[in-house]
């Protein structure tokens, strides 16, 4: 069976690139019926922190990624943290000692310096020297006599690596250019390219879909995947994310976390649809497709090697149509109500639901309440200089507010069909139509100039809080 897994690593907020990762990895696994891992690579103690652990599954559970088998959740295969597989790791150290594909290298840091800066100078890349790779036994007391903790390089063999990579084809990478790498610290940490492969082949991993930035470790982990006689699995690498600038994507493109565009008020689903759109195209001419659609048409096959373009703008395109169109009124009420109460928008459901209803054509993220829906909780809003100049520069924007205050204000109720009868009648009666009729009431209703449908507003505040409104403009211009 196919078995495929993310694992980051806690150390901050999930990154859109590695969020991307983790949803082409669940899309893989539901369209071949595959198992889906969650690993957390937690090795860096110093920067790895639970908050961001428990923030990381938090994030991919609300972008709708569920996984079959992770730290919460368990499996056939736990620990899912490496924190706690640290004595599966050194097993495998000292198997690899032991059968002399690894050693032990005592060489200090200014040595190692001293290395790098005459390859600087010869004009060639770096790669460790091999020094200490054949030390005698009593070369390796005198050094642990001086008290040198020694670092476990892994003695790589001379050869071309050569694997095809399900997105890049062919690769072919000579051992030459990295040489020796080391594969536990002197703090007897294990590093990631060699934990990785250990925990890639007991969990009976196949299939290894991640960025591209670990192109060049690839090569490393099939040496050590070849020196423990595990099985290698296929490799596939994800092209990288840029900003619309062309550079790689970061805080200068905006938010560039799942946690800031949920924050932002972007929808879940929307945020799951575009995100499979950078670097995969479905075979029809379709942007907008359902979870469920996505699966079926997925292949990792069809994923692009050339770079994917995050473009802000068309995110918050696709956003609005999932507001608008494709969420239900209940559902989208209900995601927009914390972002109500955040801006201090008291009311009840039922009043944030026909709020709802009445701005949701008008946003493309329900951070854009804060804005559009201030004309139906701000009763007492102030007058701009502008409209204070307008009203005393034209009578007739007091006279149509006056006029449309006395055909209101003996109603009890007020609805839409209201609303436009009696603009009618006025417009018969006295002549106002269009602008000139509509604008004053807007100014006098909302204090803007342009906004939601008027006959939307006043069913939604009521009749009493419209008499309210007109009621404060004629006296203050009055």
């Amino acid at each position: 069976m196919k078995r495929v897994r993310f694992a980051p690593s806690p150390t901050g907020y999930l990154h859109l690139g590695n969020a991307r990762t983790a949803l082409f990895n669940y899309l893989f696994s539901r369209h071949e019926n595959a198992t889906f891992i969650l690993r957390i690579e937690d090795t860096d103690l110093e920067r790895s922190k639970k908050e961001y652990e428990e923030m990381l599954m938090e994030d991919l559970k609300w972008m709708g990624i569920e996984w079959d088998e992770g730290p919460d959740v368990g499996g056939p295969h736990g620990p899912y943290r490496q924190s706690e597989r640290l004595e599966i790791y050194m097993k495998y150290v000292d198997k690899l000692l032991k059968s002399g594909d690894a050693y032990y290298c005592y060489c200090t840091e200014e040595e190692l310096e001293q290395e790098r800066e005459k390859a600087i100078a010869e004009g060639r890349p770096y790669r460790y020297s091999g020094k200490c790779r054949n030390l005698t036994p009593e070369e390796r007391a005198f050094y642990e006599g001086k008290g040198i903790k020694p670092v476990v390089r892994f003695k790589v063999p001379d050869k071309t690596v050569v694997f095809e990579d399900i997105i890049r084809g062919h690769v072919e990478i000579d051992t030459k250019e990295f040489g020796d790498f080391v594969i536990v610290r002197q703090d007897g940490m294990p590093v990631y390219n060699f934990v990785v492969v250990i925990d890639d082949a007991l969990m009976g991993i196949t299939h290894v879909i991640r960025g591209e930035d670990h192109l060049s470790n690839t090569p490393k982990q099939i040496v050590i995947y070849e020196a423990l006689g595990f099985a290698i699995p296929q490799f596939a690498h994800l092209p990288i994310i840029l900003g619309e600038d062309r550079t790689k994507l970061s805080k200068r493109h905006g938010a560039v976390s799942v946690r800031a565009l949920k924050d932002d008020g972007f929808i879940s689903e929307a945020v799951f649809n575009y995100l499979s759109l950078l670097g995969w195209h479905p075979k029809e001419e379709k942007e907008i497709l359902l979870k469920e659609e996505i699966i079926k048409q997925f292949k990792i096959e069809d994923v692009n090697k050339s770079p994917a373009i995050f473009d802000r703008t068309k995110l918050r395109w696709m956003n609005g149509v999932y507001i608008r169109e494709i969420l239900d009124l209940d559902d989208l009420t209900k995601r927009a109500t914390a972002f109500f109460e955040g801006f201090g928008y008291k009311a009840d459901y039922e009043f944030y639901k026909k709020v709802m209803s009445a701005i949701r054509d008008s946003i493309e993220t329900l951070m854009e309440i804060k804005e559009r829906a201030k004309v139906f909780f701000v009763d007492e809003f102030p007058y701009t200089e502008e409209i204070v100049n307008e009203v005393k520069s034209d009578e007739n924007v007091y006279k149509v507010v006056e006029i449309f205050y006395n055909k209101i204000k003996n109603l009890s109720a007020i609805t839409k069909e209201d609303f436009k009868n009696i603009t009618k009648e006025i417009q018969k009666e006295y002549g106002y139509k269009g602008r000139a009729l509509f604008h004053p009431i807007r100014i006098a209703l909302t204090g803007e100039p342009s906004g939601v449908g008027l006959d939307l507003l006043v069913e939604v505040i009521g009749i009493e809080r419209v008499k309210f409104r007109l009621e404060r403009f004629l006296e203050y211009f009055g």
